[in-house]
């Protein structure tokens, strides 16, 4: 996790990277939205909890030749696990509470500028539990990625796990995809399953499904970074 470059040629550099929106598509059809992170990729995570995935993505990160660089971490409170974990790390953190600005709309707006000033090619949702408004998305739009402990589009929500057990699947999973405005609604970069079994309450299947929603963040993470990736719709592609 080495430190971020301040020449002007550089930034420059990395701003063109990140592809604008293709020509315009034919009538009905969705224009496509091209994403090539700098190498390596410049990610900023935001969490809410004790950082169990950041704990993960900063772990693979800090291995030789990884095309990842976890360049700051932020909160929506004080005190988290999270932010704990970043600063002893040595990463830069910043906190943004929603009770300190007037508005959802002031503080969407904060947030994104505090993302902003650490120069992100992607922001990971690691555990945040605000939902992001159309400021923030207006700056992020295809490079803000969440996890979220179910195979979506079944069981969105606060309550994934506990949904997906009371209706009795007997596969769950684990889902990463790209935020829009929706409650756990945009396209879908990445799925894996996880087995339910007989004896399964709502902690041990969750216990479960973290394990793998951790392999496949850094996983999946990692060939966006090397590879980009287009979204299109409702669909996003890695070549």
């Amino acid at each position: 996790m080495g430190g971020a470059s301040t020449s002007a040629g550089r930034c420059q550099e990395r701003e063109l990277n990140v592809a604008k929106p293709s020509a315009p598509s034919p009538a009905g059809e969705p224009a496509s939205k091209r994403i090539q992170p700098a190498s390596p990729a410049r990610v900023l995570v935001l969490v809410s909890g004790s950082g169990t995935l950041l704990q993960a993505l900063m772990e693979a990160a800090d291995k030789p030749g990884c095309p990842v660089e976890i360049v700051a971490v932020g909160a929506d409170r004080e005190g988290t696990g999270g932010v704990e974990r970043a600063a002893n790390a040595g990463l830069p953190t910043f906190v943004r509470k929603l009770s300190d600005y007037a508005d959802r709309e002031e503080w969407d707006e904060a947030l994104a500028a505090a993302c902003a000033a650490h120069r992100p090619d992607v922001v990971v949702s690691a555990g945040f539990m605000k939902l992001v408004g159309e400021r923030f998305l207006a700056r992020y739009g295809g490079r803000y990625l969440n996890s979220h402990p179910a195979l979506l589009p079944a069981f969105p929500g606060m309550h994934g796990v506990r949904d997906a057990l009371e209706y009795g699947v007997r596969v769950s999973g684990c889902t990463l995809f790209v935020v829009d405005a929706g409650v756990d609604t945009g396209p879908i970069l990445a799925q894996r399953a996880v087995e339910v079994l007989p004896d399964d309450d709502e902690s041990s299947l969750h216990e479960r499904i973290k394990v793998a929603e951790r392999r496949l963040l850094v996983e999946t993470l990692e060939q966006l970074a090397v590879r980009g990736w287009t979204v299109h719709g409702r669909k996003v592609s890695i070549p």
